[in-house]
């Protein structure tokens, strides 16, 4: 069993329970860890035997794209999403965050986690 990261993946979209949220759109912050087994790719160096991370990407750029009005939706579409597109993965734990959310406060972020397994 391997595990693969993609870390601090940044996005520009439009959710939130908010009109204007729906409105102005704010950055996120994507990150993602898969459990798979990853010795056949370890040994044949072959892109076909892993998890493709430009696919993992490209899961998440496409389902933040979609409005949502809670992050743990928008996180439970990813985390789908890859457990259907992506055979190999037996687990995945996706965390989403919200840059300077409109809390009315100074507040870094705000993030969900979410994880599945098969």
């Amino acid at each position: 069993m391997g595990i693969i990261k993609l870390n601090n993946i940044r996005v520009f979209a439009h959710h939130g329970c908010l009109t204007e949220e729906g409105k102005i759109g704010s950055d996120y912050r994507v990150d993602v860890e898969i459990h798979a087994a990853l010795e056949t790719s370890s040994v044949s160096d072959e892109l076909k035997d892993t998890v493709d991370y430009v696919h993992l990407n490209r899961i998440v750029k496409e389902e933040m794209a979609q409005r949502s009005k809670l992050l743990e939706h928008v996180a439970k579409r990813i985390i789908d999403r890859i457990f259907h597109d992506l055979e190999m993965v037996e687990q995945a734990e996706v965390t989403v965050s919200k840059i300077n959310p409109p809390l009315g406060g100074d507040v870094e972020n705000v993030s969900i986690i979410l994880s599945k397994a098969r």
